[in-house]
């Protein structure tokens, strides 16, 4: 099988080749139940270590395209056509809550006050300024910056709203899309997201899950335009939807001409090192807003946050919320931006994943 790897590429190769295989899985080259070459002949056909085929495997199966079989291969798991697959994912086979990764000596304080002491003397009094509405330009920048090397998400900074934690962006996006709309909800779900909604006027319907994620035929049932979804180690099922449940969310999204919104909650924490693939960065249709937190990864006591809107959704967010303040503090912005451009974000969440 044959794989050309872009050595000059920016991409690592380990990500060519799952990019690859994903993209020939997804077409029908790969079908169900089929065996991927060996790791060893690929990486021999490709001129990479076994490693690097490893690395690309492992990712496969966390997304749920793939299956490992002990002493046997890699096989597919992916089938567009059946979405009801009889899953092999067991509840233990899912990262559980850690209540260490909430706790603050996963943050090395050395480092946040000495990061601190760098803002404040190389920001000055700016500092104390009034934040733009949408939150300032060195954090969404930086915010771009990281969601394309780590996320495969390629946004402009005007895409970017910042907000004080998951909770106030939710009320936002209701606000946006029309609090007269129904929305859909995983069932079970975080208690605090239905709260929200309902605050706003919203309606919302809970949709029951199985192990692959929320049931497709309580998305065939629903009549909400709207689906908030934690496709990855939502709260507190821990279930992570599989690849073709994901995609199933968005061909019912472009059928119904839906908005998702994806609570990216957590996903940083997996244990093969690399998050899974987002929503937003699979679609083209421009109808998933991305919604992901500091709160865990960083601290409990930073209540910062961001939203992605899709570039048809900016008007409309101007012209219903978009007189809204920021609500995060200068100084905690120009931290985060720091934080994110220096590198610290990602070997703190390395740090933490080597802990689980």
């Amino acid at each position: 099988m044959y794989i050309e790897i872009d050595h000059s590429s920016t991409i690592c190769a380990y990500m060519q080749i799952y990019q690859e295989l994903r993209s020939r899985i997804i077409s029908g080259a790969f079908v169900y139940g089929a065996k991927l070459p060996s790791k060893r002949v690929l990486a021999k056909e490709c001129l990479v270590s076994i490693i690097t085929v490893e690395h690309a495997y492992q990712l496969l199966c966390d997304e749920g395209y793939c299956r490992m079989k002990p002493r046997s291969g890699c096989y597919v798991k992916y089938c567009p056509d059946n979405f009801f697959p009889v899953s092999d994912r067991q509840m233990n086979s899912i990262i559980p809550a850690n209540p260490a990764v909430l706790h603050n000596d996963n943050i090395p304080f050395s480092t946040v006050s000495s990061m601190l002491r760098k803002v404040i003397l190389d920001r000055g009094e700016r500092i104390l300024m009034r934040s733009p509405m949408g939150g300032c330009t060195e954090l969404r920048d930086a915010i771009c910056r990281y969601l394309a090397r780590c996320r495969n998400i390629n946004v402009s900074s005007e895409q970017i709203i910042i907000g004080s934690g998951a909770e106030y962006l939710y009320g936002l996006c209701i606000q946006m899309l029309g609090r007269d709309n129904m929305i859909a909800l995983e069932s079970p779900s975080y208690e605090k997201i239905r709260a929200v909604y309902t605050a706003n006027g919203a309606v919302c319907d809970m949709l029951e899950m199985e192990s692959e994620g929320i049931r497709t035929d309580e998305l065939e049932r629903t009549q909400a335009k709207i689906l908030h979804v934690t496709p990855f180690n939502s709260f507190p099922s821990l279930i992570t939807a599989s690849a073709e449940r994901r995609h199933y969310y968005l061909e019912w999204a472009s059928h119904r001409n839906a908005v998702i919104i994806e609570d990216d909650y957590d996903s940083e924490f997996t244990l093969n090192g690399k998050a899974p693939q987002t929503l937003f960065a699979q679609t083209t249709d421009e109808n998933v807003i991305y919604i992901n937190t500091f709160s865990k990864t960083i601290a409990p006591s930073l209540r910062a946050g961001y939203m992605v809107l899709p570039k048809k959704y900016l008007t409309l967010y101007n012209d219903r919320v978009g007189f809204y303040s920021c609500t995060v503090p200068m100084l905690e912005q120009f931290f985060l931006a720091e934080w994110l451009d220096s590198g610290e974000f990602e070997r703190t969440i390395s740090r933490i994943r080597n802990k689980t």
